[in-house]
């Protein structure tokens, strides 16, 4: 494939061009050399005709132009990973740039999305993609088709389990489901569950019956991560999705649906550093964030020290660079 059909896939970021962390842009994915790579994939399937579009559509955006508050630059120390981001290695960061849509053809982001997460992984790099509403987790974990086993670790409040939703079987309500139908995917755990959502007792007893290992965040919030790391197989390789909704909205208020009691950005810095610990994780998303609903960028700022974090923690562990 040509360098000039490559690059139809993606564009530059809004947002006056700033990239994630002012990260070098990288949109020619043909000539793609890096060892990380942020991806924002701003739109999923609309449920209905006459919305075709949401607030999370603004997610990519928000979190780039939160990189200031969530990193003082390169060479400061973040105490979250014990040093500076990259400790002195030989690490490539870009961002990819948003993958682009077609307003004639309302699948065609979905099959951007697949081909720009497939040509990071075919250049070796650690895609780390930036939603659009949950659905965009769909055609993230079809790139790995060639790149597996995969075990998925999902964190959200809600199962993401129905079948279809008005007709729509790739929708936000059912990335998990979908997940569940692809042959490179082991398995998953799915951790943050609470309150009433998109769930029937039908999703419920499916995703059972597939071998989903259900982790109520009250659980999480009782006996700590270690309670949902019991359910992850060690030596695996890990896709990270989680949905902003998964944790409390005190430490993410910026999604539709706030539900109390949520996992605690601990908790999830936590479930990160014990994944790069236990196993290689080789791709994560970020999902969900409603940038009119946040406060103070708090959403997007929690993002975006959710994503270092990942970073920080592979670079000591010795799987990013040099």
């Amino acid at each position: 494939m040509t360098s000039t059909t490559w690059a139809r896939l993606v564009e530059p970021p809004h947002a006056g061009g700033r990239t994630f962390l002012d990260w070098p842009l990288a949109i020619d994915l043909a000539r793609l050399e890096a060892d990380v790579a942020v991806l924002g994939i701003p739109f999923g399937v609309p449920y209905r005709s006459d919305q075709p579009t949401n607030d999370q559509i603004d997610a990519p955006e928000a979190v780039r132009a939160q990189s200031g508050q969530f990193s003082d630059g390169p060479d400061h120390h973040d105490f979250d990973v014990g040093g500076p981001l990259l400790d002195g290695r030989a690490v490539t960061c870009v961002d990819c740039g948003d993958v682009t849509d077609d307003v004639d053809d309302a699948s065609a982001h979905y099959r951007n999305a697949e081909r720009a997460v497939r040509a990071i992984l075919g250049a070796g790099a650690l895609p780390l993609v930036i939603g659009g509403d949950h659905g965009v987790t769909i055609p993230a974990l079809r790139a790995y088709r060639d790149h597996g086993p995969v075990f998925v670790v999902h964190v959200d409040a809600h199962l993401d389990w129905r079948d279809e939703v008005n007709g729509v079987r790739e929708g936000y309500s059912s990335p998990l489901r979908r997940a569940s139908e692809m042959p490179w995917v082991s398995g998953m755990v799915q951790i943050g569950m609470r309150g009433t959502g998109s769930a029937r007792q039908a999703e419920v007893d499916a995703a059972r019956a597939y071998g989903s290992a259900i982790v109520p965040a009250i659980d999480v919030l009782d006996g700590g991560i270690a309670v949902a790391l019991a359910h992850i197989p060690a030596g695996a390789r890990y896709y990270v999705t989680i949905d902003a909704d998964g944790l409390d909205p005190s430490v993410m208020p910026g999604v539709m649906a706030p539900v109390p009691g949520g996992l605690l950005f601990h908790h999830v810095r936590g479930l990160l550093h014990a994944l790069v610990a236990r196993g290689r994780v080789v791709g994560m998303d970020v999902v969900e964030i409603a940038p009119s609903r946040d406060v103070n960028g708090i959403s997007a700022i929690t993002a975006g020290r959710l994503l270092l974090n990942l970073v920080g923690a592979m670079v000591r562990a010795g799987q990013l660079g040099g």
